[in-house]
């Protein structure tokens, strides 16, 4: 079917009381919600907590959506890194609370939901406990679409009886589809390869907002003449094309569209579902949904919003990036080199990133820019630029140039690949074969090394997955280290509204002038008349000078270290019951020693140390592992010399120009 036609009662004549009542249509447009997942991924670094989906998720569960997207992505990730929570309880949680609409998720084929390509057996025990948590619908994609890395996916999916859904990386090497590699050929092609593989529908997943409204129509037109599966479309707002190419594959054919409520919509996130549900009326294509309730639930939405403004990029004044019509990066990423940049301090260098970014892509051989592929070439590129071109490279750059990550689009560059594979413990000559071919089993090795503070598999899941941040919030859990992370609190966490309301007053105040600085209080100097007096309070003891100055005293207080027994039980005096204690600032230990100080390049944490104090090393020898922007990076010894200091431990975060090492 192409074109719209019109639909039992035509727009016009649609009053507000009949809309409520209106005929359902005879091909309606399905809608899959993306707010729970990718709507606060993409606009809000994925910092929405799961309480807050609760406590209007039975609202949503009325909207009538054909699937809510919930899961996967980065919410695993950021669930149990920066919000203290359990991944694996949102899925159960908001299931029992939308028991009518099916759970959708994003699974990242061969990297489930990390960053790196998993043996199977971890790719069995995850879709096997995701079906159990409550997950119906399998978005399966791969970041370089390479058929091979669905495979296992598949087979688990099916064997739990789920649907799996086949998607396919939508990306360009020019500013339309066309040229060598991503062409109408080349997306129908993978469409057929993923129909015969088992999926039960297929999804273009246009992760960059790059789908123009033509060649959406285009796309889905020979998709809808190929396939015998149903279609999606998955676009995002950020070059501000998204809902003319949704209307126009609506016109093309396409069976199901992703869109958000519109709090958590455009900008670098999915088209809004409200003016959708209008636009729509009057024809065979009305989605049957009601406005009512949708605005009801945006409103809710709006209420909780507060607490996740300081993760909405407003470096600039517009909504949408038409620069990504050039470099191409996809929401999830804008806001993740956004926010890596501020810490780093280096947010002016944002433009100069982005030009770096096509630059590497290109040389990595035109992968899509989605996860994981968008953080290898995104951080890369940052370190291009931070660091030096190609002057570090990260774990997984070695892995991808290698193969263990699947078959590029193109070529890779052969200088570039032959550079980052020099010395590569792997080997110097790149794969062919399934890369998951190349991996061992991990599940029982991870069960054994997570025996302490993992209780079932989901907690092992969590550890293989994240063995760094998964093992901090496991012991966190189950009380066995009861420190909670800095990760957890602002500014990496989102606030509570409390917090929020409190900082607009300040500002308030200060727009209005009412904020007056403290002047600083002049002690002056010591003079000849000053005597000593022990103030003795609560079994600690001060020392106290006084000195009188035309009928004032200037008194200072020195707190003594270590806890004395008064010498009587005197009562307190009202001045003595008054005194504040004082209490010694926690300060990180920073090793000071003499020799050369190897300094953290970016913002990120230690995964592990290499060496110990006193250790000799070799100039170009390993140190240590920095993972920045969720990539592992080995920082190595400039000099031959020994280890004096060793300035940070494994989970512990650093700052850009922290003291990792110092080499004398």
């Amino acid at each position: 079917m192409c074109g719209i036609e019109k639909g039992p009662i035509l727009a016009k004549d649609l009053t507000t009381d009949k809309v409520k009542t209106r005929p359902k249509a005879k091909n309606p447009v399905k809608i899959c919600d993306t707010t729970f997942r990718d709507g606060h991924q993409s606009t809000l670094a994925t910092r929405m907590r799961t309480k807050d989906m609760e406590w209007m998720a039975s609202e949503m569960n009325k909207c009538g959506f054909y699937s809510m997207e919930v899961w996967g992505g980065a919410t695993f990730d950021v669930a149990h890194r920066f919000l203290g929570e359990d991944p694996w309880d949102r899925p159960r949680k908001l299931k029992k609370l939308m028991p009518d609409t099916p759970l959708q998720m994003l699974l990242r084929g061969q990297n489930l939901v990390a960053y790196r390509n998993h043996p199977d057996d971890l790719v069995d025990a995850f879709v096997e406990q995701s079906a159990e948590a409550g997950i119906d619908i399998f978005r399966v994609f791969d970041a370089v679409n390479d058929e091979r890395n669905h495979e296992r996916a598949v087979k688990a999916i099916k064997k739990c009886g789920k649907h799996y859904q086949g998607a396919i990386c939508y990306s360009l090497t020019q500013p339309r589809m066309g040229g060598p590699v991503y062409n109408l050929e080349y997306y129908v092609k993978k469409a057929l390869i993923l129909q015969d593989m088992g999926a039960d529908s297929i999804c273009i997943k246009d992760q960059a907002g790059l789908i123009s409204p033509y060649d959406a129509y285009e796309l889905i037109k020979a998709l809808k003449e190929n396939l015998k599966v149903p279609v999606e479309l998955h676009t995002h707002y950020t070059s501000g094309q998204a809902s003319m190419s949704m209307l126009k594959a609506v016109e093309a054919g396409v069976d199901i569209v992703d869109t958000a409520l519109s709090p958590f919509a455009l900008r670098s996130s999915q088209p809004a579902i409200e003016p959708l549900v209008v636009a729509l009326y009057g024809t065979d294509r009305d989605t049957g949904l009601d406005i009512e309730q949708l605005f009801k639930c945006a409103q809710m939405l709006e209420q909780i919003a507060p607490k996740y403004r300081d993760f909405l990029d407003t470096s600039a004044m517009s909504v949408i990036d038409t620069g990504v019509l050039v470099h191409q990066i996809p929401g999830g990423m804008t806001t993740n080199l956004v926010a890596q940049l501020k810490q780093a301090n280096a947010l002016d260098k944002l433009d100069e990133v982005r030009a770096e970014t096509a630059k590497t892509r290109a040389e990595l051989g035109y992968p899509p820019l989605v996860t994981p592929t968008s953080q290898i070439v995104g951080v890369q590129a940052v370190q291009n630029v931070l660091v030096g071109r190609y002057k570090m490279i990260p774990k997984e750059t070695k892995d991808y140039c290698w193969g263990l990550y699947g078959r590029p689009p193109a070529p890779i560059d052969k200088k570039i690949q032959k550079m980052v594979l020099e010395g590569y413990e792997r080997g110097e000559e790149a794969i062919e074969c399934r890369a998951a071919d190349m991996l061992k089993p991990e599940l029982e090795k991870a069960k054994e090394e997570s025996k302490e503070f993992a209780r079932n598999t989901q907690d092992v899941l969590t550890y293989a997955l994240f063995p760094t941040t998964g093992t901090r919030f496991l012991k966190y859990k189950y009380g066995i280290d009861k420190t909670i992370p800095e990760d957890w609190k602002p500014p990496r966490a989102p606030k509570t509204l409390e917090e929020v309301k409190a900082e607009d007053e300040l500002i308030a105040k200060a727009k209005a002038g009412k904020l007056v600085e403290k002047p600083e209080k002049v002690v002056s100097e010591r003079g000849p008349r000053v005597r000593t007096f022990n103030v003795f309070v609560e079994g600690e003891y001060y020392q106290v000078d006084v000195e009188a100055v035309g009928g004032s005293s200037t008194i200072t207080v020195s707190p003594r270290v270590g806890v004395v027994a008064s010498p009587s039980p005197l009562p307190s005096s009202p001045a003595a019951k008054a005194s504040p204690k004082v209490e010694e600032k926690k300060v990180s230990p920073v090793a000071v020693a003499e020799g050369t100080k190897i300094l953290a390049p970016m913002p990120g944490m230690i995964i592990s140390c290499l060496v110990k104090v006193e250790d000799k090393v070799k100039a170009g020898a390993p140190l240590l592992i920095l993972e920045a922007m969720k990539m592992q990076n080995t920082i190595a010894s400039p000099v031959d010399g020994v280890v004096k200091a060793l300035n940070f431990k494994p989970g512990d975060s650093v700052n850009k120009d922290d003291i990792l090492v110092i080499i004398a």
